[in-house]
């Protein structure tokens, strides 16, 4: 019988020691010298910095915009990249899916189904009817947009329901109905304060932490929070790894950042630790 998603992300966190997951954003006009600007350029970036920093991640996330552009070139591409993920990497399609039941369901059959996704990335703002049919698929991951790192997401993630900013209602909606650790938040590291309030306000969600790197987030505060009483966490580095370098060596360099991101991490999971052993030492929490 084949792991769940869930399982298979326990073991390959406990195995590496620190959140990484490899964020696959490949923009036909940042790609290193040699590739073309069309689906066999990104395709070939993908699979080089997959094999590339493999070693190093937790987990793998595919933005699917940059395959969808390409129409049925960079869906074809899509799926080949996907066949080469490693078995023991979990693979996340970002692809903020959102809609009715119906054309949910068929969402899910294609990113869970034909692409054989291991987790995916879906909007909540429909409600309970767009992320059900998703979790029909019992082996699977889905992480709930609630607090992003795009620059002007506080417009409508901090607007006030009931005195408490969107983006926490929209936790705690979660956290209440799928409590199992199956179900997640994607949560950017470039609002580090609000990364804090959301972990203390939903213990047992992993968080889906995007935007350290070039966004410029907070690595440690991110490796901090993102865990979960119900599941690891996991914390997304795309550029820094796919943009460190654009030159001929630029699958030995992604590899050696991912290298050095991931022992960035798992300094951050010691240190955490001890902090937290301290505080229950001293009777603190």
């Amino acid at each position: 019988m084949t792991a769940s998603a869930l399982d298979r992300l326990h073991a390959r966190r406990a195995h590496i020691g620190a959140p990484l997951c490899l964020g696959i954003d490949p923009h036909p006009d940042q790609l290193p010298d040699g590739l073309g600007h069309d689906a066999g350029g990104i395709e070939a970036f993908a699979r080089g910095l997959i094999e590339a920093a493999s070693g190093e991640v937790v987990a793998v996330k595919i933005n699917v915009a940059f395959f969808e552009a390409f129409g049925s070139a960079g869906w074809a591409a899509l799926e080949r990249v996907r066949r080469d993920v490693p078995s023991e990497l979990v693979c996340i399609l970002d692809a903020k899916r959102g809609d009715i039941g119906s054309t949910a369901e068929r969402y899910a059959a294609g990113l869970f189904g034909h692409l054989d996704a291991d987790g995916v990335t879906l909007a909540p703002y429909l409600g309970e009817d767009a992320i059900d049919p998703f979790l029909e698929y019992p082996d699977r991951l889905v992480y709930v947009l609630a607090r992003t790192s795009n620059p002007s997401a506080f417009r409508v993630q901090e607007l006030r329901v009931d005195g408490l900013p969107l983006h926490l209602q929209v936790a705690l909606w979660a956290a209440e109905r799928w409590p199992g650790g199956r179900v997640g938040l994607v949560v950017g590291a470039t609002a580090p304060a609000e990364l804090r309030l959301l972990r203390q306000a939903v213990p047992n969600m992993a968080f889906l932490v995007p935007g350290v790197g070039a966004q410029g987030g907070d690595l440690t505060a991110s490796v901090r929070s993102c865990d979960g009483a119900m599941a690891p966490g996991l914390v997304s580095v795309s550029r820094a790894i796919a943009g460190a370098s654009s030159g001929p060596d630029w699958r030995e360099a992604a590899a050696a950042a991912a290298s050095a991101l991931r022992r960035q991490m798992a300094d951050a999971v010691l240190q955490s630790s001890a902090s937290h052993a301290q505080a229950a030492n001293h009777g603190g929490s």
